[in-house]
């Protein structure tokens, strides 16, 4: 057990299973599930909804009668944040294939998907349906409720505390929509769940404005940097998501803000965070021990956070072909996903000394992939292992112990590095240097591998992005801001479906919003080609 959050997110996840409901009755009393007034009427019974909304990145809910969880329409084993969310941002670039024929899933690295297509529609309605979760225990935390049911003192003050965590929370969810969909429904605490008036559309600009604005209101309410509970979130991890929109603004928003990205990424910087020493031990089992590093992480534990997404996901799905299961702290691995070989490329051994970064299994595999359908062709990704620093298995072999940092330090580094290079003022080029030097140290375990000025340019820091960030749901985002995803000057195997690689529509760089969500509100239009 990992954090005392985990006590209560069981109890949590059947207390607040009326929250998800979409009907427009709201003067109906539920007769099978706990009412809000019930949930909300004692400070223990805020804390459990509370659990729930930190929950809902690592479950998938209860099993549903057409086998589904929190959210309807696909199934629960794919229906996790993080597996949807990878999904979205790994397979079409060159850092993932997936040998599957699942419906829908080819077509992200052959980038010919539609508005029906079912991981994106799931990751869509996840989003949603968290910041939903959000949205009610922020409403129901308001001061004039806690006054009305009588909380009062440290419990109301717990309780605000709380408050501002879930405003943290749907920000986060609506930077994803802001940066998968560009635009979407729109909508706030103050929008009652459930009513006949369907939420108009935000464009990806208000969006932006909106998450921006509630992170800079959030430092004033979120607890200090590294004072916060493992996996909750705190002022470095506002400051963490405003670096990483502020460093993308101009694809957002058309207005560079690379200033803006300098300020805050060195804000995290100097809250206190460090390197830990040995890069293969932050995606173990107990990388929970990584505090120095890790800003904010989706919390995962074998025996209490049991689904088929999250970091099961990341250690079953890229073992196969003649690779030991046991070598990864699992029963057995899932022949699915698959570097291309331009992500092993980017880790040249040109000094005599490896970088450790460098997590791939390459005996029996075929670097050129001649059928994505087959396990064999491709290189699978070892970065995710559940066992612990010292050898031993996690809690379960079946589920992940693994934790999956949302924010981490090294992030931040290279924020600031890409920034100063891209004219943002406010920092100097030294000062990257070293940051981008600390990681290679880390990589190389001497300063063999670091590098001098005339070698720090932006499509350096691309590729070290990729050496330092993979699989952690970088790469799609990472290439648009390059100008790399869609067009013709940067290809990789089948990208565009084409065994060579071939250029895509432009309006590809976006998704799109799901057709039936289109066909349930009005008020919503279809982004550019869809």
């Amino acid at each position: 057990m990992k954090t005392n959050i985990f006590k209560i997110i069981v109890a949590a996840s059947c207390a607040v299973a009326v929250f998800a409901s979409c009907t427009k009755k709201l003067d109906l009393l539920p007769t099978n599930d706990v009412t809000s007034a019930q949930v909300y009427s004692t400070p223990a019974g805020y804390k459990e909804a509370f659990a729930k909304v930190y929950g809902a990145y690592a479950l998938t809910g209860n099993q549903g009668p057409a086998g589904n969880g929190d959210v309807q329409g696909i199934d629960e084993g794919f229906s996790d944040f993080l597996r949807l969310y990878f999904n979205a941002q790994e397979l079409p670039t060159d850092e993932a294939v997936v040998a599957w024929g699942d419906a829908g899933i080819q077509d992200f690295h052959n980038m010919n998907w539609s508005a029906s297509n079912p991981f994106l529609t799931g990751l869509y309605y996840r989003s949603y349906y968290q910041i939903t979760l959000c949205n009610d225990f922020i409403n129901q935390s308001s001061d004039a409720n806690l006054s009305s049911r009588g909380i009062t003192g440290v419990s109301a003050d717990s309780i605000r505390t709380y408050k501002a965590e879930a405003r943290f929370l749907r920000a986060y969810q609506y930077a994803v929509i802001m940066d998968l969909f560009g635009s979407g429904p729109f909508v706030t605490d103050k929008d009652v769940i459930g009513s006949a008036t369907l939420p108009t559309q935000a464009t990806r600009t208000q969006l932006f404005t909106y998450v921006e604005s509630e992170l800079k209101d959030l430092e004033s309410s979120l607890v200090a940097p590294r004072t916060n509970e493992y996996g909750r979130a705190d002022k470095a991890a506002a400051w963490a998501l405003l670096a990483r929109i502020y460093l993308n603004a101009g694809v957002y928003t058309g207005t560079p803000r690379y200033t803006d990205a300098i300020t805050y990424s060195k804000k995290v910087i100097d809250a206190g965070y460090s390197l830990i020493t040995n890069y293969p031990q932050l995606m173990l089992a107990d990388n929970n021990l990584n505090t120095s590093e890790f800003i904010l992480t989706i919390n995962y534990d074998g025996l209490k956070t049991q689904s088929y997404g999250g970091t099961t996901f990341l250690t079953h799905a890229p073992v196969g072909g003649s690779m030991t299961a046991s070598n990864y702290g699992i029963s057995g691995g899932w022949a699915g996903y698959r570097a291309t070989k331009t992500l092993p490329a980017l880790f040249p051994d040109n000094t005599g000394t490896a970088d450790k970064r460098s997590q791939f299994y390459t005996a029996g595999q075929n670097p050129e992939i001649n059928d994505q359908t087959v396990f064999t062709d491709g290189i699978p990704v070892t970065k995710y292992r559940n066992v612990t620093r010292s050898g031993a298995n996690g809690q379960s072999l079946d589920f992940s112990d693994i934790d999956f940092p949302l924010f981490r330090l090294p992030e931040m580094y290279l924020i600031y590095a890409e920034s100063v290079l891209r004219g943002g003022a406010g920092g100097d080029a030294t000062t990257a240097l070293t940051y981008i030097n600390n990681l290679r140290t880390r990589a190389y375990g001497n300063t063999n591998g670091n590098i001098n000025a005339s070698t720090l340019t932006t499509d350096f820091i691309l590729d070290e992005r990729a050496r330092e960030l993979y699989w952690e749901g970088f790469r799609r985002t990472d290439l648009i801001r390059y100008g790399k995803f869609v067009d013709g000057t940067y290809l990789w195997p089948w990208k565009g479906g084409v065994k060579s690689g071939t250029a895509v529509a432009a309006f590809r760089t976006i998704y799109p919003i799901p057709s039936t969500d289109l066909s349930s509100n009005a008020n919503l239009k279809q982004n550019t080609g869809y």
